[in-house]
C-alpha cells in the first residue's frame, strides 16, 4: 500500500477570524495545528492613521499564522473550509500556503508518516 501523501497547510489570516477557524478546523476533526502570531504586509501595504493632526504609517500589521498537516485527500476540504471562514471580501483577509511535506515523524514513538499526525 502507498504510503499517503502529506502537505502542510499554512494560513495567514485577519486576528478576529481565528477562533472561528479553529472551531470549524476541529468541528471538522482537524484539531492539531500551530498557531502563531505574525506581523506582515501585502498588496494594501501597510496602515496610515491620523492622531492629533499627524500622519503615522503602520508598515506591518498584526497577523495570525495557522499550520498544520494533511493528507492529501483532505487538502481541498481543509484548504475550502478555510477560505470560508477566514473571508471577509476586503483587503487584507490573508493567503493559504501549501507545501508538499517528505516526512512526520511523532517524537514520543516514532511513528512516521500519517500515522505522525
Amino acid at each position: 500500500m502507498a504510503e499517503a501523501r502529506l502537505y502542510k497547510v499554512e494560513v495567514i489570516l485577519r486576528e478576529e477570524k481565528v477562533e472561528a477557524l479553529v472551531e470549524e478546523l476541529g468541528r471538522r476533526g482537524y484539531s492539531s495545528m500551530t498557531v502563531t502570531e505574525v506581523r506582515g504586509r501585502g498588496r494594501q501595504g501597510g496602515w496610515q492613521e491620523q492622531f492629533r493632526g499627524r500622519t503615522y504609517v503602520i508598515p506591518f500589521l498584526p497577523k495570525i499564522k495557522v499550520e498544520l498537516v494533511v493528507e492529501e485527500s483532505d487538502l481541498e476540504p481543509v484548504t475550502a473550509a478555510i477560505a470560508e471562514v477566514a473571508r471577509t471580501g476586503e483587503i487584507g483577509d490573508g493567503k493559504i500556503f501549501v507545501y508538499p511535506i517528505a516526512n512526520a515523524i511523532r517524537i514520543r514513538t516514532g511513528e512516521e508518516g500519517a500515522a505522525a499526525l
